[in-house]
């Protein structure tokens, strides 16, 4: 992606707990069936090789996987939150009216060559290990092994896993930094006081420059 030098991200620990933090992410190849991009949850393992290890699974039917297994590069993306930065943030503007409006934002992208699983075992691994973590904090979380195991065998076959190490990682942290101090106050007290959430997100992360 494309991402100017002052907001480039490269804390590898930052970048980790974006991507842990990020529910969703958007998986992307090209293949001989083209452009493909599937949403997906995914599971980060930071311990497992140089920049990590995403496990995630896709329906048998989604053919993606077939790209995948011919060895055709994938994208993950990460998004994060985001916001318009009005020009009326800018206490320069008064001064010196040249500005205009853009837009602060995070995100990961992590690029691998994926490998597909088809065996049972690996694969319920993946799928426990995914629901155990989106099942955390509840007062009776539920487990894959409370599933008739019929019916769990089912449904593995309906699926193929997706272990993808990590070759290379990305991050954009764009949070105005380019801008002066006295214009990036103004952009984060604006949208600290917004009744946007991802707005109220943004000027959080903007208190640590």
């Amino acid at each position: 992606m494309y991402n100017s030098k002052p907001h480039q991200e490269h804390d590898l620990g930052r970048l980790h707990q974006h991507m842990l933090d990020t529910r969703l992410a958007v998986l992307i190849s090209h293949g001989e069936q083209g452009l493909l991009a599937t949403h997906l949850p995914v599971l980060l393992d930071t311990a497992e090789g140089e920049f990590g290890t995403v496990y995630a699974h896709l329906a048998r039917a989604n053919r993606q996987w077939h790209d995948l297994e011919q060895g055709a590069e994938a994208l993950l993306v990460f998004p994060g939150a985001d916001a318009y930065v009005s020009p009326s943030y800018y206490p320069s503007k008064a001064d010196n009216p040249k500005v205009v409006p853009t837009w602060n934002y995070l995100a990961v992208h992590a690029y691998g060559a994926a490998q597909v699983i088809h065996e049972p075992a690996p694969l319920l691994q993946i799928v426990s290990r995914l629901t155990d973590r989106h099942e955390q904090g509840r007062s009776q979380p539920w487990q894959v092994a409370d599933a008739p195991a019929d019916y769990l065998d089912g449904m593995l076959r309906a699926i193929v896993g997706i272990r993808l190490p990590i070759a290379r990682l990305q991050g954009a942290r764009k949070l105005s930094q380019n801008r002066s101090a006295e214009d990036l106050a103004g952009v984060r007290d604006g949208l600290a006081a917004s009744t946007d959430y991802l707005d109220n997100q943004l000027a959080a992360q903007m208190r640590h420059l």
